[in-house]
């Protein structure tokens, strides 16, 4: 039987890693492990994972900072473990990205009724994303985008022309706002369409992008760039409608 979902458990206790990965195989879950900050990257880059459980105290960089920087990268579900109990702990947890945060020591069933109520959540938030993009028209922070007429509308009803390359990267963007994608993601987005020796460039294909999107001087980008990394959607609000013909 295909498993459910993907799950990641990041912990150095390997009793402990080894006992959860046993019960969670039980419930049909793929399950893969690591003991630290290296290893975790190194199995989210190996394997479809749908959610990460992450303990607070690892070596090295703590379950804090890698939580905060998976949300900074990736929309992936994370419930957070630790020992801490209290009400300050667990809210530094959900400040630091986490779905959800359990208290050890806690019954493993507890864990499993976690993760199907995180990754519910997760795919009606994907069905409510995918909802918009089925729509004829997206609204973002004041602008239009038309989708079978391919134009744009900025906040002052002016309409902004965008070329193919634009449209696709700006559609890409609006899938997953506020997720930082790398420079080959979007390029690989652009995979088995046509596109000009000009177009190939993702950097010059962003800026042109984000000086369309740049009507305010005094705002910051709608397109974040993330050194080294790559570039975020910065949006605030994504949603869909029909057309409305005057």
């Amino acid at each position: 039987m295909k498993p459910h979902s993907h799950i990641l458990i990041v912990d150095d206790d390997a009793e402990i890693t080894d006992l959860l990965g046993e019960y969670l195989k039980g419930f049909n879950f793929a399950v893969h492990t690591a003991c630290d900050g290296t290893t975790m990257w190194a199995e989210l880059e190996r394997h479809p994972v749908n959610l990460v459980v992450l303990d607070v105290m690892l070596p090295g960089v703590d379950g804090l900072q890698l939580s905060r920087q998976i949300r900074q990268r990736s929309a992936i579900p994370v419930i957070m473990l630790s020992a801490r109990r209290g009400i300050y702990d667990r809210i530094m947890g959900l400040e630091n990205g986490a779905d959800d945060y359990i208290s050890k020591p806690f019954e493993p069933r507890e864990l499993v009724a976690r993760i199907h109520t995180v990754l519910r959540r997760a795919k009606s938030s994907e069905d409510c994303v995918a909802a918009v993009l089925d729509s004829d028209v997206i609204h973002f922070d004041g602008w239009v985008l038309h989708r079978g007429e391919r134009t744009l509308k900025s906040p002052a009803g002016l309409t902004v022309v965008l070329s193919n390359a634009e449209f696709r990267l700006l559609s890409t963007f609006l899938q997953t706002p506020r997720h930082l994608f790398s420079r080959n993601q979007l390029v690989a987005q652009a995979r088995g369409r046509t596109m000009d020796v000009f177009e190939r460039s993702i950097d010059l294909l962003v800026s042109r992008l984000r000086q369309k999107l740049a009507q305010d001087p005094l705002a910051p980008p709608m397109i974040k760039t993330v050194r080294g990394v790559g570039y975020m959607f910065n949006v605030q609000s994504v949603q869909g409608g029909p057309v409305w013909h005057s």
